[in-house]
């Protein structure tokens, strides 16, 4: 058939039969081919623009998509940088406004008037949906991609990466508890995290908060105060020397050991946890990552919750004192909210330390498991709001992509726990450092790597 002759460019306009199904072609091929209906039954200046946009919106789509399947670290790396983020944002906008000028144009291209009156609602219906969907999804990418670098400035650091350190990045996560009880926050969760550069393979190492004379590296300002370890001769500067006080007393009270913490993206705080952690394991650690366990609630209740397996009934303190018990959570699969999550991990009444730092564990994996894309996606705005006001890094922005190809490697594999607790014979009311830092180094470098 010649173009002459083309009813969708030249249709019989007295005929409703062929104005009709005209109709539902330009809007599907609006729909399929944004442009195509402009270059088919209008202003071809207009659609050979919006058909060259298109073409150049699915050419980036498929360099995407084979970049994520064969170079996932490099398409990370360029989608977690805020400059990236920001054309992104650009882009989708531009986008969204260009599908909401081609549909609004394909909808008079219709000619509603000359179409059967039975078919006009449904014609003019699907138009105003394909708008909706088309142009609010590219939309809301343009607000996700402006939220996510303002999320990623506000977390990651803008500085050098570290490189592997005998094939190992080595982490150090605290969880931050700070009460009306206490003088400042003292990191209630500690673990030291080591995963393989190239294998993802991960080791966790958990540390009571409880560890007595916490030995310090040579080099560390901490070593000359203290060398026989920590409040070990004539006791420290807080109430109890313990790990988890060394946070508090370098913060509030000796800040000046460490003058280049805040310029480089921490706080004297937590580089003498870092230097602490350090000695106990023998690992070096190159990045910390602190959680405001306060905040944390605010992480969950945007996730959604999260599903736990309790083992037995924990209690949920009346009071910071730790003595009254409110309610309990029953022992069960349970779904929790961020302040009964919270309660659960930080609960008290009845337990020991060790109990803790097990349900702590079993809170930080289930968050993990919630952090799904359908997820984040849907609730992004709520997650990232709570996210910025509960994660502290020294992670540099740059290396973000690439710890995220290793973590989905990691999340494949299975992970060896380690506990400084009796339950691998150790006190850590005395411990016995040497043989903790064998045990690490054995579970970090097993004989098949040496």
């Amino acid at each position: 058939m010649s173009l002459a002759a083309s009813p969708i460019r030249f249709p019989d306009l007295a005929s409703r039969t062929v104005m009709t199904r005209r109709a539902w072609w330009l809007v599907a091929l609006n729909f399929l081919i944004p442009g195509s209906a402009q270059v088919l039954a209008g202003d071809r200046k207009l659609g050979r623009f919006g058909l060259g946009a298109t073409l150049a919106l699915w050419l980036l789509a498929v360099s995407a998509l084979v970049m994520w399947i064969f170079w996932p670290a490099v398409l990370y790396t360029v989608f977690s940088t805020t400059i990236t983020l920001w054309i992104v944002a650009a882009v989708l906008a531009f986008y969204a406004v260009l599908w909401v000028v081609l549909t609004l144009d394909t909808l008079r291209l219709v000619r509603l008037v000359k179409t059967a009156p039975s078919a006009r609602a449904g014609v003019a219906l699907l138009t105003v949906v394909v708008m909706a969907v088309v142009s609010g999804t590219a939309a809301y990418g343009a607000y996700v991609a402006t939220t996510a670098s303002g999320f990623l400035s506000s977390v990651f650091i803008a500085g050098p990466s570290e490189p592997p350190i005998d094939g190992k990045y080595n982490f150090l996560l605290l969880g931050g508890d700070a009460g009306p009880d206490r003088d400042g926050l003292r990191p209630d969760s500690i673990t030291v995290v080591s995963v393989d550069a190239e294998t993802g393979q991960a080791v966790t190492i958990g540390l009571p908060r409880n560890m007595a004379d916490v030995p310090f590296d040579e080099g560390s300002p901490l070593q000359e105060l203290y060398p026989e370890g920590y409040g070990s001769i004539d006791g420290c500067e807080v109430d109890v020397c313990m790990l988890n006080s060394i946070y508090t007393e370098v913060e509030l009270v000796s800040p000046e050991m460490y003058p280049a913490a805040v310029s480089e993206g921490s706080e004297p705080g937590i580089e003498a946890m870092r230097d602490a952690a350090e000695a106990i394991t023998g690992l070096p650690i190159q990045y910390y990552v602190l959680i405001d366990m306060q905040g944390f609630l605010e992480l969950i209740d945007a996730l959604g919750g999260v599903t736990v397996t309790v083992p037995e009934d924990v209690p949920i303190h009346a009071d910071e004192t730790f003595t009254t018990v409110a309610e309990w959570i029953p022992a069960g699969e349970q779904h929790l909210d961020g302040y009964h999550a919270l309660w659960y991990a930080r609960s008290r009444y009845g337990t020991s330390d060790y109990d803790r730092m097990e349900r702590q564990r079993q809170i930080q994996q289930a968050v993990l498991a919630q952090f799904n894309p359908a997820n984040v996606l849907s609730k992004f705005q709520e997650i990232a709001a709570a996210g910025s006001q509960v994660v502290k890094t020294d992670i540099p922005q740059g290396s973000l992509g690439y710890f995220v190809d290793l973590a989905s490697k990691t999340k494949a594999l299975p992970i060896t726990d380690i506990e400084l607790t009796p339950v691998n014979d150790i006190d850590p009311e005395e411990p016995d450092y040497e043989y903790i830092r064998q045990l690490v180094s054995s579970a970090v470098f097993p004989p098949e790597e040496e």
